[in-house]
């Protein structure tokens, strides 16, 4: 049996940490990772690529945790607007809504976007972090689905926003999957090495 893994996942977003120990630790699954919460209150730079972003905010929760931590980062980025809102979507969507955001892609024929997530772990103090990302390309469409989970309305993903997707398809193509799928198999190469 492969060795228990406990992630310290630093968010404070209930639907994040839902969908983490859904996908990491699947009902019925033979999973050795176990998902806890910290909500810990970090500074996030301004500045910099959404993978530096993730790392910094990686060094400074395994700083404060003093032991193994997951940190992640999430953008959504529009084709049309060169990447923009990116790591500032939490803010445009605080600030414009969903109905906002289709506002800045109007005089724009292309409306496809990426989802992208970037988790970072670390081991603990001292050690470097490293990152695991993945990506889905869709589109921005008007808002359809229940509007409870940030911009999941807006994004459409053949055919379906990931609002109105089913939560268990939505953990087989989405960004945050793709990317804690890397992780998986980071731990699952580390084990039999």
């Amino acid at each position: 049996m492969a060795t228990p893994i406990t992630l310290n996942f630093v968010t404070g977003n209930a639907n994040k940490l839902a969908e983490v120990k859904a996908i990491l630790e699947p009902a019925g699954g033979d999973s050795n990772i176990t998902v806890t919460s910290r909500k810990v209150d970090l500074i996030e730079i301004q500045a910099g690529s959404m993978e530096e972003v993730t790392l910094d905010k990686c060094r400074r929760a395994v700083e404060l945790i003093q032991g193994p931590v997951l940190v992640e980062d999430t953008c959504l980025c529009f084709d049309a607007l060169n990447g923009l809102p990116g790591a500032y979507i939490k803010w445009f969507m605080a600030s414009l809504g969903h109905e906002g955001l289709n506002k800045l892609l109007a005089g724009h024929e292309d409306k496809g976007a990426k989802a992208v997530c970037t988790f970072a772990y670390c081991k603990g103090p001292g050690e470097e972090p490293i990152l695991f990302q993945g990506i889905t390309q869709g589109k921005i469409v008007p808002a359809r689905g229940p509007a409870n989970f940030g911009w999941d309305p807006i994004f459409e993903y053949e055919g379906e926003t990931y609002a109105e997707m089913d939560k268990a398809k939505k953990n087989t193509i989405s960004h945050r999957y793709k990317a804690l799928q890397k992780l998986r198999e980071f731990f699952a190469n580390e084990a039999s090495a």
